[in-house]
């Protein structure tokens, strides 16, 4: 881990004041420049849009009431550029509350009233210029996470794939046929290897929705299409085990609003997990429609081993896999959580050892507008 960041001393922060007043300005610029602050002057709304693009201050300090732009209109602006940064707004007014408050909601992060008191000043500038650290330590945080995810797919998923596609290579026979014993050594190893292959993969994309580096793509979805899908999917290793899976889906399910190959992810990983811990009985999934009408409850439910109370406190958490010999790594059911909430659901379970489990997908049925 790298090591956090240290925040700007005084010479290093670079702080923008407008105002239309030059004597407010050098006002300003006399408190300031003595601690060692960077000041740069700015005499109307437009000439400030145009030297924030040029050096991006560390902070802003605005005047409200100026011709041709006022400070509100200044700050909307900033606040609505994608390509600027984060950069704090320090509103300087003369005038009453209900300005302050159109000022804040506009975007401005804090006010200081005229005329201004040089403790006061240096304490807010302070203030907001800790803030600003702060969020650039956030921010550098998230593009180390993004690099991460980046190099966890070239450095550790593409030799595993090259490993994987030479092990099938050399059972197939290509360097000639294997003896009985050497077979099984590979077949060994193309399933250790999958096995690793399934958990960079799983681990990706959980660092892909963590780093926020994860898109989602909507549209309507049929989760009676993709259940029985999922369902073809996966018969033969609920046939080899003898254990058959059942579907009720009332006629009434309506569509739902999601991402068809994210939420295959989550029904691939829950019955996965229930044909794993089921030994005899069978499975069931089931849909009804909650309650408020306004989302869908999918139920997955195996006459399996159950889980623990202990476990079942920890079973959607990263890397934590429960006591269960056949648990996996304990990352994919942290990933069906992760996407059934950015689906704006959730997910649940409710368990008794020695009688099974039911894991249970609440889905909205349209997503909140944003």
């Amino acid at each position: 881990m790298n090591n956090p960041i240290i925040p700007k001393p005084n010479k290093d922060c670079h702080i923008l004041a407008v105002d239309d007043t030059p004597n407010n300005l050098m006002l300003i610029k006399a408190m300031l420049a003595p601690e060692g602050y960077k000041i740069t002057l700015a005499q109307s709304g437009r000439q400030a849009l145009v030297e924030i693009v040029k050096f991006l201050p560390d902070l802003i300090l605005l005047d409200i009431m100026m011709p041709d732009m006022d400070g509100f209109e200044v700050t909307r602006r900033i606040r609505n550029d994608p390509n600027l940064p984060f950069i704090p707004i320090l509103l300087i007014t003369a005038y009453d509350k209900p300005s302050v408050v159109t000022g804040l909601d506009a975007g401005a992060d804090d006010f200081i009233k005229k005329p201004v008191s040089i403790d006061e000043l240096l304490a807010r500038v302070r203030s907001l210029l800790r803030l600003k650290h702060s969020v650039d330590e956030r921010d550098a945080i998230a593009r180390q996470r993004e690099d991460f995810v980046s190099r966890l797919t070239h450095d550790l998923r593409t030799p595993l794939v090259a490993a994987d596609r030479m092990l099938n290579l050399m059972q197939e026979g290509i360097l000639g046929e294997p003896p009985p014993q050497m077979r099984e050594v590979i077949t060994t190893m193309i399933r250790s290897n999958q096995n690793l292959l399934v958990m960079v993969n799983t681990l990706l994309e959980v660092y892909r929705y963590e780093a926020g580096a994860k898109t989602l793509y909507f549209s309507a979805v049929n989760t009676r299409k993709l259940i029985q899908e999922v369902v073809e999917e996966v018969k033969p290793l609920s046939d080899l085990k003898n254990v058959p899976i059942v579907c009720h889906w009332p006629p009434d399910i309506p569509l739902i609003s999601g991402d068809r190959l994210e939420l295959h992810r989550v029904f691939t990983n829950l019955l996965g997990n229930a044909i794993k811990f089921t030994d005899s009985g069978q499975i069931t999934v089931q849909a009804s429609l909650a309650e408020d009408g306004e989302a869908i409850d999918i139920k997955f439910h195996d006459t399996g081993r159950g889980i623990s109370p202990e476990n079942q406190q920890i079973i959607f958490n990263r890397f934590r896999t429960g006591s269960d010999r056949a648990a996996g790594f304990g990352l994919g059911l942290h990933l069906c959580k992760i996407i059934v909430e950015a689906h704006q659901g959730n997910i649940s379970l409710s368990s008794e050892l020695g009688v099974g489990s039911t894991f249970t997908v609440h889905l909205p049925i349209n997503q909140p507008k944003v």
